[in-house]
């Protein structure tokens, strides 16, 4: 269970408009936009992108992190994955169930624009 998660960007315009694509696809949204940070999610900002400091301990490469969005369908995570490839990401792991996870896991994987691991997963699709 996550509360929010946050990672830096090296360019933070241009990961916005990645993630505007990619989280609404699965019915998120921009709720908050700072100049310095942006929170998407439903209902509150449950997943914010800010600007990486030019100094200090977050300031220099970004490590990778992974983060999992919920997708209520199969054709969300589809969707997701199509606009996060239409955005420039990079394949990790195309729509597929995911069995070694559970019998309902239906998730794709990228590399998002600062190399982080995002997914979009549906616990509720029934196996081919």
């Amino acid at each position: 269970m996550i509360d929010h998660l946050g990672i830096n960007c090296a360019d933070l315009a241009r990961s916005a408009i990645f993630y505007d694509a990619v989280l609404g696809v699965l019915g998120h949204r921009r709720l908050l936009d700072y100049d310095v940070a942006i929170g998407y999610g439903t209902t509150k900002p449950d997943f914010w992108i800010g600007r990486q400091p030019e100094e200090g301990p977050a300031s220099g490469p970004n490590r990778e992190i992974h983060v999992a969005f919920t997708a209520p369908s199969a054709d969300a995570v589809r969707a997701f994955f199509a606009a996060a490839v239409e955005q420039g990401a990079e394949v990790l792991h195309e729509p597929r169930h995911w069995p070694e996870y559970h019998d309902h896991y239906f998730g794709a994987f990228v590399r998002d624009l600062d190399g982080n691991n995002v997914e979009a997963v549906c616990h509720t699709v029934a196996p081919d």
